[in-house]
């Protein structure tokens, strides 16, 4: 696919010319690039609300909201006053602060399956300190995980993953060493046959199981009914852990997140995003039990200079009780149901192809003629076609996500005119 500016001879042009020359294909995360849609990326200098202002002035609305922990959109007032306070008593401590109890305790609150909590940077790093508990805890060694769910890029998550490595047409990376790739098991998602072979070949074996309960890095993907409750009862048939990774989804699809949405309890849940209020962060927690085993009170060694960062707790203390607070979920609920059905309605309209699929706060939309259950089902769009609507759309103010195998994120600050602009501007570029 060619590559090429939105606009040639931009700002943002000649910046990515200097960023190719310091920084590997001049961006700091695979699907920033936007070569899977044909096009440079747009750098970025500032948002508001629910808007993204690039270094050339053009205003996008965005459906990106930093990969989701823009819930209550860019720069909300509360947010950033408890950001500001934090400032005004330092910005890293090294040692610990009050915030990181408050936050644990609000999290513990509004997820109870968290009995216990720790405080990292990432999903990554969240979802990488969540299996070696598992492991440890049961005293096995093979992940058992669904092709294209992403749990970040520790080594053992990258056979068959989502988000930037199905955006690249990858299935492992280079540098993973083959032994690891040996002690994970990819099934297709919404597949419970191939999951109880899983079971039944290897269920001594099996430390944990980890799942994205709603897929957000293939596209948007939907557990089939009464899925999630067969992956724990085969977890808690073998004693293998159930890790649930909610680092897009906790706290945004419902206040309890996914676990809540679908009612299935984990033993472990791996956060992000959300909890940080855009700043970066990351949690594992679950039952007590399993938690106690993680240094200094367990053996379980794992730490970090920046967690628990007093500004990224203040800020996640923020958002969380605002969104308590608030109505904004019955917000976010109607303005995700009128951009889907808006959707929906253009598809038939002008007899294209698509399958749309959505939950509170997420939405997606595949240009195939097949129900998408998986990441196979996903990978028979046609990704040609995906990559012009969305140089269309960016070419009139709409910044979606820059794959077919992304989730696009709604806030509570969206507006009707907003919405009714994007679906205007999706007719369009269908179109044209």
């Amino acid at each position: 696919m060619t590559v090429t500016p939105l606009v040639k001879a931009t700002k943002s042009h000649l910046i990515f010319e200097r960023a190719k020359l310091v920084t590997p294909g001049g961006v700091n995360s695979p699907v920033r690039a936007c070569a899977a849609v044909g096009a440079e990326p747009i750098f970025m200098e500032k948002a508001d609300g629910q808007y993204l202002f690039d270094v050339d002035g053009n205003r996008y609305i965005d459906y990106i909201g930093s990969w989701g922990p823009m819930i209550l959109g860019h720069r909300h007032p509360r947010v950033l006053e408890a950001i500001e306070d934090a400032l005004q008593h330092g910005t890293s401590f090294g040692a610990p602060n009050r915030a990181e109890v408050d936050l644990a305790e609000l999290i513990c609150q509004m997820m109870p399956s968290i009995e216990m909590v720790r405080m990292v940077n990432s999903g990554t790093e969240a979802c990488m300190s969540a299996i070696r508990l598992a492991r440890a805890f049961t005293k096995k060694t093979l992940v058992v995980k669904f092709d294209g769910c992403y749990h970040g890029h520790a080594d053992s998550f990258l056979v068959k993953a989502g988000s930037g490595m199905a955006t690249l047409g990858i299935s492992s990376s280079p540098g993973v060493p083959e032994a690891l790739t040996k002690l994970t098991i990819s099934v297709p998602y919404n597949d419970e046959k191939a999951l109880q072979a899983v079971f039944k070949e290897h269920g001594g074996d099996i430390a944990c199981v980890i799942i994205e309960p709603i897929v957000g890095n293939a596209g948007l993907i939907l557990p089939e009914d009464g899925y999630l409750a067969k992956v724990r009862e085969l977890c808690t048939g073998s004693g293998a852990l159930l890790i649930i990774d909610e680092v897009m989804t906790g706290f945004r699809v419902a206040p309890g997140g996914a676990q809540d949405l679908y009612k299935v309890k984990p033993d472990l849940t791996c956060l992000g995003k959300i909890i940080g209020g855009g700043l970066p962060v990351g949690a594992y927690g679950g039952r007590k039990e399993i938690m106690e085993h993680i240094a200094p009170s367990g053996s379980v060694y794992q730490a970090g200079t920046l967690s628990g960062n007093p500004l990224a707790m203040q800020a996640g203390i923020a958002q969380l009780r605002t969104l308590q607070q608030s109505n904004a979920y019955e917000i976010l609920k109607r303005n995700t149901d009128m951009l889907a059905e808006g959707l929906r309605a253009i598809a038939v309209k002008n007899i294209v192809p698509m399958q749309v699929v959505d939950v509170c706060g997420m939405i997606g939309f595949f240009f195939t003629k097949a129900k998408v259950k998986n990441l196979a089902d996903a990978q028979t769009s046609d990704t040609e076609f995906f990559g012009k609507v969305w140089r269309s759309l960016a070419s009139k103010g709409i910044y979606w996500p820059p794959s077919q195998f992304e989730s696009a994120f709604i806030s509570a600050v969206h507006t009707k005119t907003d919405i009714e602009q994007t679906l205007e501007a999706l007719e369009e570029s269908i179109k044209s």
